[in-house]
């Protein structure tokens, strides 16, 4: 091939596409679920609590012509604790640092406030805007129409409505598309093959918490906190073998009792079940070892929240 050819070839390629894209919305609308679902395995941990989702975690979908790089939020709630307001700035700030802002909604519940505010937020950022109409699959056809029309009327003005969901996967082709429409040309950030820029003791934190939180008692979800730390091989143990030490942080000594259960039933199941799950998506054995420590009120002081990361 001639110069002039490689040159002609190089031009007639689309340039490479890329950006940031966050997910916001009030707690419990499916932000998690939509993002594991584009990117194809779980990368953000799933419950039916409100705020599970605390830091902001990076999901990556990469194609021969794209990478879009999403943020998964915490949801916007009225704070309660120190905590809730850092996670509510978290989710804020991302706003008009992306290329485009997904805000989401239910489509089997009512908008209300919450929606409200947030979408004042979100128009108020400027950054180009999608609105993404959730759980269809839980809802009628008349249904997802009502909250498309309500939510035109009362969130303000939109660059697309997309209704899908993220539990079965329709609908999300349709907003794939519409947001590789809106990126600009730029580099790609992460390699092929990468999903996710969460540090494996961190993922074996949020699973350890995502198990617990599901057999948990309605007291205690907001007072788990979840460490993890990578751990060395000692002399005569596998080396290929992924070790993580997870610390679960409470606020009373009666919910410590909760977490670990009888006989230690209740966090020997969380375990188990965290690791099984973290050696299927790594595609390696591990070594969970996890403790469990009081930390009292650590959700209202600012030195907890600093060493959880928070």
């Amino acid at each position: 091939m001639s110069d002039s050819d490689d040159a002609t070839e190089r031009a007639a390629k689309p340039a490479f596409r890329s950006g940031f894209v966050t997910l916001v919305g009030r707690p419990n609308v499916g932000k998690s679920t939509l993002m594991n679902q584009i990117v194809g395995q779980k990368v953000s941990i799933v419950s039916d609590r409100p705020q599970t989702t605390r830091t902001q975690v990076r999901g990556v979908r990469t194609t021969e012509s794209t990478q879009l790089v999403f943020l998964d939020t915490p949801g916007v709630h009225r704070p309660r604790t120190l905590l809730g307001e850092r996670t509510n700035r978290r989710a804020l700030a991302t706003l008009a640092e992306v290329d485009v802002v997904c805000h989401v909604v239910a489509a089997n519940e009512g908008i209300g406030p919450g929606d409200e505010f947030v979408a004042r937020l979100v128009q108020e950022s400027g950054t180009a805007s999608i609105l993404v109409v959730n759980k269809v699959d839980a809802a009628s056809p008349a249904g997802t129409a009502r909250r498309l029309a309500d939510a035109s009327a009362r969130l303000g003005d939109f660059a697309a409505y997309v209704p899908l969901s993220a539990r079965t996967g329709e609908g999300v082709d349709a907003l794939l598309s519409e947001l590789e429409a809106r990126l600009p040309p730029g580099p790609s950030y992460y390699p092929p093959g990468m999903v996710s820029d969460q540090p494996e003791s961190t993922l074996a934190a949020e699973l350890v918490r995502e198990k617990l939180l599901a057999g948990a008692r309605e007291e205690l979800p907001h007072s788990i906190g979840v460490t993890g730390e990578l751990l060395e091989a000692a002399a005569g143990e596998d080396p290929d073998v992924l070790r993580v030490k997870v610390i679960i942080r409470v606020e009373r000594d009666s919910q410590k009792g909760i977490v670990i259960g009888k006989g230690g039933a209740v966090l020997r199941d969380a375990g188990t079940r965290a690791r099984k799950e973290l050696e299927a998506l790594l595609g390696t054995r591990v070594y969970l070892e996890t403790k469990v420590r009081v930390d009292k009120d650590w959700q209202r002081k600012a030195t907890s929240l600093d060493r959880l990361g928070l």
